[in-house]
């Protein structure tokens, strides 16, 4: 039935928030479980050092962390997707709740170690979605003057992946000059904006965590998805009425 002043809206599709969707399942007490990739394969990799950083607090928030190790992570479509580390990424995408992306800035933009690691993380899997719905920090580093260009194409990439991508996000300048013999971070302003991302992406995790399904469901995919099975259920009724009245071989291409 058509609603009234909509008349182009499915009303089977349609489905109007409210508080009580959005309620807590009884299941989500157990720590915000994280993911964090990084984008530099070399010795002295400041982007994986920020990424460390970032673990630490969230540790220390609570939270239950992974950090995935790119080395070994073949170039995307020169292996099958089967390929260990491939599976490895993809099974650490689909148990976080939360991801935190760091990448170097090159030639003005993510390195190509990042993206790849992006690109072996499909849209949709069968029925299953490895990013979407989960939430999303974004930081970069670089080794010179302060830069957004890196932040701002992992906001691309998150919002293409489908991701609840958080306001606030970190930019290290000459990040050779923040980190200590250790590899663990200066105070400074910049190590205090990680701590305020890291605060916030927690948040939002706890905000979003149980919810992701609900959040992301679509209008235009639940219409979709009941003109399928409309489609599926009219071509059961007509299979049904070609092979009534014909003996039992029939129907198994027997006769």
């Amino acid at each position: 039935m058509p609603i009234q002043d909509l008349p182009h809206i499915a009303a089977e599709a349609l489905d109007t928030p409210s508080l009580a969707k959005l309620a807590l399942p009884a299941d989500a007490d157990h720590p915000p479980r994280i993911l964090i990739l990084y984008g530099s394969l070399r010795l002295q990799s400041f982007s994986r050092k920020l990424a460390l950083e970032a673990e630490r607090i969230l540790r220390q928030f609570g939270a239950e962390t992974r950090v995935f190790d790119p080395h070994e992570l073949p170039m995307l479509d020169s292996v099958p997707a089967s390929h260990p580390k491939v599976q490895e990424l993809r099974a650490l995408s689909l148990w976080s709740e939360g991801q935190v992306w760091v990448s170097p800035e090159r030639h003005g933009t993510i390195t190509g170690v990042f993206k790849n690691q992006i690109d072996w993380l499909p849209l949709e899997d069968g029925s299953v979605r490895p990013t979407q719905g989960r939430t999303l920090a974004v930081m970069q580093v670089s080794g010179g003057s302060q830069s957004f260009n890196v932040v701002n194409a992992l906001r691309v990439l998150g919002r293409w992946m489908r991701m609840v991508t958080i306001p606030n996000q970190s930019s290290v300048a000459k990040a050779w000059q923040e980190f200590d013999a250790d590899g663990r971070m200066k105070p400074s302003p910049f190590y205090d904006r990680v701590v305020d991302v890291m605060e916030e992406l927690f948040k939002f995790t706890l905000l979003v965590r149980g919810r992701s399904d609900y959040l992301v469901s679509r209008y235009s995919e639940r219409k979709g998805a009941a003109a399928a099975r409309a489609l599926a259920a009219a071509a059961d009724v007509l299979e049904g009425a070609a092979t009534a009245g014909k003996p039992a071989c029939c129907s198994s291409g027997a006769c």
